[in-house]
């Protein structure tokens, strides 16, 4: 990891207090069940980010460190399902508590054929959500429009995320080898920490 990589890192992690922050603050004016998990969503990639300026890309390699990973979309996800499909959320919260859990087997079991399916499978579901949702409630006029930097957040975090999945499991995701996977990881955290905190911020004002 270069200098480079960890000075991304540690903006990254700026952000995240910020977001952290901001959430507890508007929790204790307006609360709501999303803000919670918008909360445990940034105090995880806060986590994640400064496990990695210390560790380096190793730590990646780390099973609890994996499935705690996950919970970075699939908290935003559920929290973006709590805000604006209250209706569905609580059968969306169980969907993706069942595949933490799954994710959670197939690491610390080491199946890796389990993996290969259920990695990829959750957290294209969880991606999916977070750019679907900010596009049809802009759409809906619910929001401001640039509510809709979220789901450009989102479709970069599951781009990282489905390419570290085929890292894992052995094979190539498109044109991202090792290398290159490596190489825009850090630029990419700090992508997705700038559009969620511009979306989710600005988009409510």
């Amino acid at each position: 990891m270069t200098i480079l990589d960890r000075l991304f890192l540690l903006v990254t992690g700026l952000i995240a207090i910020y977001l952290i922050w901001y959430f507890v603050k508007k929790e204790k004016k307006s609360p709501c069940t999303c803000n919670i998990f918008y909360i445990i969503s940034f105090a995880v990639l806060l986590i994640s980010g400064l496990l990695l300026i210390f560790s380096g890309w190793k730590i990646l390699g780390n099973n609890l460190v994996a499935v705690v990973a996950s919970l970075i979309p699939f908290s935003l996800a559920t929290g973006l399902m709590y805000r604006f499909y209250k209706k569905s959320a609580t059968w969306y919260l169980i969907l993706m508590l069942i595949g933490l859990v799954l994710i959670a087997i197939a690491r610390f079991g080491n199946m890796v054929a389990l993996g290969r399916v259920v990695y990829p499978l959750f957290h294209a579901i969880a991606g999916i959500t977070i750019v679907l949702v900010p596009i049809l409630v802009v759409g809906k006029k619910l929001v401001k429009g640039s509510f809709i930097w979220v789901a450009v957040g989102g479709a970069l975090i599951s781009l990282g995320g489905m390419a570290l999945a085929f890292l894992k499991a052995g094979k190539q995701l498109l044109f991202f080898s090792p290398k290159v996977v490596f190489a825009i990881l850090a630029p990419l955290l700090f992508l997705v920490a700038l559009f969620f905190a511009l979306g989710l911020i600005k988009g409510e004002e």
